[in-house]
């Protein structure tokens, strides 16, 4: 039996499954400049941002990790994207990722979603470890780790290429508390 996709609702989001309606939303963000400079993926037509909408269904198919569509909480505005993927059920860890179309940078809506999106993660798939790997030149996203209380690991030097040029990733990750539980 298909397990239900979690909605996660608070006053101000709304944290749910992908839709087909979805498409258009998702590929303004991620066929935007501001948006795809740090981001892994970008997309020239409607046509190809299916792709995306595939990778989130995907992840869920797959147990590799879960998306979500983050929306105001009347489901009226979609604001982007975010979740977990490269989930590693016997390491207990995944990776953390995120985007949100321009015009609604510097709401706080990260700062609320995140952490929804860290707590399912720790209490629904019982990861003990969250990370981030972020391009060394994305200061705003440096900026969003830190105030979401990720811990600063490291820099991964030369480590991937991009447009022909080598990047340098800073690693952060978030563990969840080990309390001892009694018995």
């Amino acid at each position: 039996m298909k397990k239900e996709f979690p909605t996660i609702k608070t006053e101000k989001l709304l944290l749910r499954q992908f839709a087909d309606s979805d498409l258009e939303n998702v590929f303004k963000g991620l066929s935007n400049p501001e948006v795809i400079k740090y981001y892994g993926v970008s997309f020239q037509t409607l046509e190809a941002t299916k792709e995306q909408i595939l990778f989130f269904a995907d992840l869920e198919k797959n147990d590799t990790g879960i998306w979500f569509a983050i929306c105001s909480a009347d489901n009226s505005t979609f604001y982007g994207a975010g979740g977990l993927n490269n989930l590693s059920k016997e390491h207990k860890k995944a990776e953390i990722g995120f985007w949100l179309i321009p015009d609604f940078w510097g709401h706080g809506i990260m700062k609320e979603a995140m952490p929804l999106i860290c707590n399912y993660g720790f209490d629904n798939l019982e990861l003990n470890r969250i990370e981030g790997f972020v391009e060394s030149e994305n200061k705003n996203c440096k900026k969003a780790m830190a105030k979401l209380d990720f811990q600063y690991e490291g820099t991964m030097k030369d480590c991937e290429i991009k447009k022909g040029k080598f990047i340098s990733l800073d690693i952060y990750a978030k563990i969840k508390d080990n309390l001892i539980k009694p018995a």
